[in-house]
């Protein structure tokens, strides 16, 4: 057997855990997880104190971190179908530990606003590495074991949404922003280290490579995204619910405020909330993996979060506000989970960095446009009616989710994956 045909073989569909490709990107993950919210939530504490609370410098750390997602994803994509998805995560974390260190350099010699580029850079670095994830998920996990996958990967992300937030104030309340700079690079540091256990890349037809034309191959993706029955439905929902969520994205302090007259710290029980919710969603999920289309997951998933989200609206008392974020987040990886799982069961294995370079800036896109229109917004409109409307129209990502219910995961492209198994 070949090299290249070895390194195209899944393994049987078994135990997961066993799987050395799934056991080094959970590890990793960890790593990386510890690193992103030591980054957000001690870098959120420390420009708000040298700042005084200024809230265009603090609404600035989010700029930072969601333009170059909207902007860098469709290249980012483009290049992880090119280049050797092991070698760029690798890379990635790797400038991403050494922009960090420079950025401890600065912090030294007193230039605090080069805080920013910790969080910019590691945003751009992202978007070329999140693709080649989703690359070596298609080509080392069997395609019975996607969704179970996914779920236990989202599980972890979930877990971090509780345990993260504090962390990264604990870090910064206890050992400053010198120190807490120096654990997110070490953080992303231990992430490279720990990649070189993936299986080696595949290597490609170096003539085929080098005629490759990057233009080209943006405008593939977009092809292959319409030409295809699911994509082009899934692409729509995604900016739907994008839309949806970008609209109240900023505005659950006034949730907690104006609708439960409760002082704004309140609002990080709701964050604790949504957190244990996805914990355990991604567990049930875990466990009907095999029982349960990405359709009909992504499909009830947006109908309940509508639901939950003009609720949440209308609730004026703090045990059902409580209840309806629980709702809402235990079914959030039913979204996550199964929008990933179908990409990858409908997209040949040569468009998937593509495939998800066109995706992710349909949802990323609209959510950081109504963001910036949210506080216009407000002030027009009452906050009840500014939750009813965006739980309208995450319904309606729902409804149009309706024609892909016929079809089943795409038997050409799993043939293609699994006939070397």
């Amino acid at each position: 057997m070949s090299d290249v045909h070895a390194a195209h073989s899944l393994p049987a569909s078994g135990n997961l855990f066993k799987n050395r490709f799934y056991q080094t990107i959970l590890i990793s993950n960890l790593f990386l997880q510890i690193g992103i919210w030591v980054r957000n939530f001690a870098i959120l504490m420390f420009v708000t104190d040298q700042t005084n609370n200024d809230p265009m410098a603090i609404s600035l750390i989010s700029v930072v971190e969601f333009a170059p997602i909207f902007v860098f994803s469709f290249i980012g994509g483009a290049f992880a179908d090119r280049w050797r998805p092991k070698r760029t995560m690798i890379w990635c974390d790797f400038l991403s530990a050494v922009s960090i260190l420079a950025v401890l350099f600065a912090l030294l010699y007193g230039s605090w606003e080069t805080i920013y580029l910790a969080t910019f850079v590691s945003a751009i670095l992202s978007q070329f590495s999140q693709p080649s994830v989703m690359k070596l998920f298609k080509q080392h996990v069997h395609p019975e074991q996607l969704q179970q996958g996914m779920a236990l990967f989202q599980s972890l992300v979930a877990l971090f949404m509780i345990m993260g937030p504090a962390l990264g104030i604990f870090s910064y309340h206890q050992f400053g922003i010198n120190i807490s700079i120096a654990v997110m690079g070490v953080a992303f540091l231990l992430s490279a280290v720990v990649l070189f256990r993936l299986p080696p890349d595949i290597v490609e037809d170096p003539h085929k490579k080098k005629n490759l034309n990057l233009r080209k191959e943006l405008a593939d993706g977009f092809r292959y995204v319409w030409k295809s029955p699911v994509l082009k439905v899934l692409a729509g929902a995604f900016a739907i619910a994008g839309f949806s969520v970008g609209i109240i994205q900023t505005l659950g302090l006034f949730i907690v405020t104006e609708r439960l007259g409760q002082p704004k710290e309140f609002l990080q029980f709701l964050m604790m909330v949504n957190g244990a919710a996805m914990l355990v969603g991604g567990a049930l999920i875990m466990t009907l993996a095999k029982k349960v289309s990405p359709q009909v997951l992504l499909a009830f998933g947006m109908s309940v979060s509508a639901l939950c989200i003009a609720g949440m609206g209308l609730s004026t008392s703090i045990p059902l506000t409580l209840a309806l974020q629980f709702i809402n987040g235990l079914t959030m990886p039913c979204i996550q989970i199964g929008i990933n799982t179908l990409i990858l069961q409908w997209t040949e294995q040569s468009y998937v960095g593509r495939v998800n370079g066109v995706l992710s800036p349909m949802f990323m896109g609209m959510m950081v446009i109504m963001m910036s229109l949210a506080g216009v917004i407000k002030k027009n409109f009452p906050l009840v009616e500014i939750y009813c409307i965006s739980g309208l129209i995450m319904l309606v990502g729902a409804i149009i989710l309706i024609p892909i219910f016929k079809h089943k995961a795409a038997p050409s492209i799993v043939t293609r994956a699994t006939e070397t198994t």
